[in-house]
């Protein structure tokens, strides 16, 4: 599927409103095996590092989605 360039830019639009982004570094050599890890399991590596941050802080599935400058269920 061909993507335009204002379908793209529309999206990246969107990705930049309502989503923050990490630069994760690991040691060389982990990231193949995150990776596999996550696909073991039948998650991306993003939806995986998200859900165990979210379970590590605390956070609803439900709060986890919701924008917060605090980051925690707590307001």
């Amino acid at each position: 599927m061909v993507v335009s360039k204002a379908q793209q830019k529309a999206v990246n639009s969107y990705i930049s409103r309502n989503y923050d982004r990490i630069n994760l570094t690991v040691p060389k050599g982990q990231k193949a095996a995150i990776d596999a890890h996550a696909k073991g399991k039948g998650l991306s590596t993003n939806a995986l590092l998200n859900e165990l941050l979210r379970a590590d802080m605390g956070v609803s599935e439900e709060n986890w989605k919701v924008k917060s400058s605090s980051g925690t269920d707590e307001e």
